[in-house]
Order: structure tokens, then C-alpha cells, then sequence
């Protein structure tokens, strides 16, 4: 499946759904998941996990949420623990489970860089740079000895490989989005620099699980290892457009979106919305649009936007309107817009003079 080949439905406007308007009571949604401390869960008193609640205060953030947003932030600082880093998800104000996900802890550079963009707000990131740099120093000593990171440390501190496409390529933009917030500081980083080449290298050279024969039932297939690399600008320009449009129908439901992955007939709308943010990245905003009209027939009524549609099924599954699933939809809503924060944050010009 090539751009040409990707026809705009005519039941939405797109303008109207980049509009405030329709996008209000999303990030209505969002905000009002979120708990006296700051944390944001996925669900009325559900998990809280790093990464997907920096998703939620960046969504926010364009909504012009901005006391909800830095309260998000200082929540994470506040429960850093002291070798940088935080555990996998909590629940109720206390962690849940222990072991500590690479991705999840440097991702707290994409929201500050993302919130500066927004807001400007320089004492902000005054205040929140010692927890991104100790976070960032953090995944660095997850490394493998190519210079990828490994996924994760266990509950006893060990280093649980393999490293994943997606989880290093999440974990390059998170660098990339220190190095900025460095350099506003007046900070040097050169280290981090070298060692995000090294990554680099290392996330180019990791095998496709999606390029072998798939046997339906497979959960490595995932489309996040698809399009994750253009995403996060892990590849560039040409290269970035023809690793999206060279496997598009392995992973699409045309009309409707992308799969989670290759052994579920399942749509979901954050996939979906990432997709269409990596492409616009690399400048295929005409069919990014198409994609983005997709999502919303995975909209409820109030606005929020639930987990996925099975096939051939056609049904919601399962019943759940996770905060960060409207959170991709803001953000890749926000991607179209000209000069928006977050076209600003993953523009791929600016990321490869890094």
C-alpha cells in the first residue's frame, strides 16, 4: 500500500476535528482522571504508569491545561527514587509493581521539552532538569554493550534483556528532548550525545519480527516496532516514509486504522493515532490526515475514545476508555496543526541536527 492508494473518507470534516471544540471534552476526559497528587491513571482509580501519564500531561498541555500539566510533572519528581528512576506503574499513591521499564523513565524529557514548548516556562525546567538528568544518567547505565538499552531492571535490580525497537526508539527521542533541555540550560552533555548515536546504530541494526512469515498468533509483531523508528526519528526523510508505507498492509485495516499486531484482528485507536503522527513527521501530512479521520469511530459519545474495535467482529473491546488513548488522539490532533508544540517537539529537521 502506497500514499496514492489512500483514499479520505467524507464523513468528517477535518478541519472541525482539529477544532477546540471537539477536542474539549477529551481533554476534559483526561483531566478529570487526574488525582489529588498530580498522578494521572489510566482509569477512574486505576494504574498510573510513567510513560502513559507523561502522554496525559502532554495531551493536556495543548488543551492549555497548564497548572494540571506541571502538577503531573512534579508528581513524578516526587516519587523518583534515588537511582533516577521510577517503578513500573502505582496505584492509590503507592507503587504496584517493581521492576523498572527503560522507555518509562527518560520519557519524562519528551514532556518537560514539550511543556517548555508550550508554555516557555524556563524556571520549570530549572526546576524539573535534576529529575530528568538523574533519569536520563539512569537508562544510560541500562545498556547493552552495543550501545542499545536494555527494556528493563527486575525487583532485584538485574537487567532484563533484550532491547526492543520501540522501547529504544522512545528512549532516542527521550535524549534527544534532554539534550534540547540541556542546551537551554546551558548544560554539556556531549556523552549523551555519543551515546544516542550509539543507539542509533544499535536500534538499525535490530531484526523485524514483522518481516517473517507470520503465523497468526504471534504477540512480537508488533506495530509499534513498525513505525516507532520514524516516529521518533530514529530514520529520516525517505527511509522513514518507505518503512511505513513498505509494511502498510501487514498492519492496516484500511478505513479504520492500525492494528495492535500481526496475531490480533484488533484496531486500536492509539496505534492508530501514533501512525498518523509519524507521518506527518516526515512530511506526509495528506495521508497523516486520512489516518487521524480514521480513529473516530472508536469515539464515545463523551468524547473520550475507547481501547479498540475487533475484527471482523466490529465491536468495542474491550470496554475500557484508557486516558492515554485519548491522549494520542490529542497529540496527534496537535501534530497537524502548523507550528504546533508537538509538530515542534518531533519535527525530524531540527531532531537531525542533534
Amino acid at each position: 500500500m502506497y500514499a496514492d492508494d489512500i483514499t479520505e473518507p467524507t464523513s468528517y470534516s477535518i478541519d472541525n476535528m482539529l477544532s477546540d471544540w471537539f477536542l474539549k471534552p477529551t481533554l476534559e476526559g483526561i483531566v478529570g482522571l487526574q488525582e489529588k497528587q498530580g498522578s494521572v491513571p489510566e482509569l477512574q482509580g486505576g494504574i498510573v504508569e510513567p510513560w502513559t501519564h507523561v502522554e496525559c500531561a502532554m495531551a493536556i498541555d495543548v488543551g492549555d491545561y497548564h497548572d494540571e500539566a506541571e502538577r503531573a510533572y512534579e508528581w513524578l519528581a516526587n516519587v523518583q527514587l534515588p537511582d533516577g528512576s521510577w517503578y513500573a506503574n502505582y496505584q492509590n499513591g503507592l507503587p504496584r509493581e517493581q521492576y523498572k521499564v527503560s522507555h518509562a523513565i527518560s520519557y519524562i524529557a519528551v514532556g518537560v521539552w514539550h511543556h517548555y514548548l508550550v508554555t516557555g516556562n524556563t524556571k520549570f525546567v530549572r526546576d524539573m532538569w535534576p529529575s530528568v538528568r538523574s533519569a536520563i544518567n539512569c537508562i544510560l547505565n541500562m545498556r547493552g554493550p552495543d550501545g542499545e538499552i536494555y527494556w528493563a531492571r527486575d525487583v532485584k535490580g538485574e537487567l532484563c534483556p533484550p532491547a526492543l525497537v520501540t522501547s529504544c526508539s522512545s528512549s532516542y527521542l527521550s535524549i534527544n528532548c534532554a539534550l534540547k533541555l540541556a542546551d537551554l540550560l546551558g548544560e554539556d552533555h556531549h556523552e549523551w550525545m555519543i551515546a544516542n548515536e550509539r543507539l542509533r546504530n544499535a536500534i538499525l541494526k535490530m531484526p523485524l519480527p514483522y518481516d517473517t512469515p507470520a503465523d497468526g498468533a504471534s504477540n512480537s509483531a508488533f506495530a509499534m516496532d513498525w513505525y516507532y523508528p520514524a516516529l521518533c526519528s530514529v530514520i529520516h526523510g525517505q527511509e522513514a516514509v518507505n518503512r511505513i508505507y513498505d509494511s502498510w498492509d501487514k498492519f492496516i485495516v484500511h478505513g479504520k486504522g492500525s492494528v495492535c499486531n500481526l496475531g490480533k484482528t484488533w484496531v486500536t485507536a492509539a496505534e492508530t493515532s501514533e501512525l498518523a503522527i509519524s507521518l506527518a513527521v516526515h512530511g506526509q501530512y495528506k495521508q497523516s490526515a486520512v489516518v487521524y479521520n480514521w480513529i473516530h469511530h472508536m469515539r464515545d459519545e463523551d468524547g473520550s475514545y475507547w481501547y479498540g474495535v475487533a475484527y471482523p467482529e466490529n465491536e468495542i473491546w474491550p470496554l475500557e476508555k484508557p486516558s492515554w488513548t485519548s491522549a494520542a488522539v490529542v497529540l496527534a490532533a496537535d501534530m497537524l496543526r502548523p507550528e504546533s508544540p508537538t509538530s515542534l517537539l518531533l519535527e525530524h529537521n531540527s531532531m537531525a541536527l542533534l
